[in-house]
């Protein structure tokens, strides 16, 4: 007879999936942005935004009503609108920096993300910093300094778009953390909608008529991108955050392979240290962060023993 799966075994096979649903994810933003670089090169930031948000309302919408979740004004809508408009303004940055940049340059900026969040959380969120996440963050940003190069040549517009992008980036996910509440659809939706008015009112300016094959890779970034945030969503359910988080640096790998086997992007020799400097950075803020809780449960198991049954 077939004994019962014991349950460190089912939490062993939930982490395992997790961090396949992350990699998968991961792959899947990769080839989106690839495919993003490559269309932008022919059509304006604002078309492809607005094509791609009509591909992804029309599978997400008819997900929503699968699951009943209704269409309404969400609680704080002050909130959820700036991070709609940061949301925009991320999205938007990041292809219009692609357009002039590397791939893996682009990427390198944006992995810095999680430094930038651990800056702003103790001003915004109000976040107690202690020394060891001070260090992490002053290592992260010596790696953008490292990849970014300061200098006349090196300072160049498109650079500034990508770093302003991954501030952006930063500065939605804070917001994220604060409507932690809210579900993911409706959180994905505002996204979506955002960039569909930003593609509605920026596109008619340098509308270019799309052929069949580029109307489908524009109509499939959307569904793409649709299947990665599913991907990453699902498997931070799963699995702890402080498991599968580090598995998204990935997406330097993936930058670095498929930028030279798409366009023939060379990185530099000091972006790859700069990207392995923020990455280490990130994943000593990602370990403190599961120290943190680890000892917060610890206190919290003193403070409030378990009570033997009546």
């Amino acid at each position: 007879m077939t004994q019962p799966a014991s349950p460190s075994s089912k939490v062993r096979s939930g982490v395992l999936v997790g961090i396949g649903l992350m990699l998968l994810g991961t792959f899947m933003f990769s080839v989106n942005d690839v495919m993003g670089k490559w269309l932008v090169a022919t059509y304006s930031v604002g078309q492809v935004l607005l094509l791609r948000s009509v591909a992804a309302l029309a599978i997400l919408l008819p997900l929503m009503h699968r699951q009943n979740i209704p269409l309404k004004v969400p609680p704080q809508p002050g909130l959820h609108a700036f991070r709609i408009l940061l949301s925009t303004l991320e999205v938007a940055c990041f292809y219009w920096a692609v357009t002039y940049l590397p791939l893996a340059d682009v990427m390198t900026y944006y992995l810095a993300g999680p430094i930038y969040v651990a800056a702003f959380a103790a001003f915004w969120l109000g976040e107690k910093i202690d020394k060891p996440r001070i260090l992490a963050i002053g290592v992260g940003f010596i790696g953008v300094l490292i990849a970014l190069r300061p200098s006349p040549a090196t300072l160049s517009w498109p650079a500034f778009i990508a770093l302003a992008g991954s501030m952006f980036y930063s500065l939605l996910m804070i917001t994220t953390r604060k409507l932690r509440d809210t579900d993911d659809g409706t959180l994905v939706l505002g996204q979506i909608l955002g960039n569909l008015i930003f593609g509605i009112l920026v596109a008619p300016f340098a509308w270019v008529a799309p052929g069949w094959l580029d109307l489908a890779g524009l109509f499939l970034l959307g569904i793409v991108s649709m299947a990665a945030h599913a991907c990453v969503n699902r498997s931070l359910k799963i699995a702890p955050a402080s498991v599968v988080a580090p598995y998204q640096y990935t997406l330097i790998i993936w930058a670095i392979v498929l930028g030279y086997l798409a366009f023939g992007d060379i990185v530099e020799f000091w972006t790859l240290v700069g990207a392995a400097v923020i990455c280490t950075a990130g994943l000593a803020l990602l370990l403190l962060e599961r120290e943190a809780a680890r000892r917060g449960r610890e206190t919290k198991d003193i403070e409030e023993p378990v009570l033997p049954e009546a």
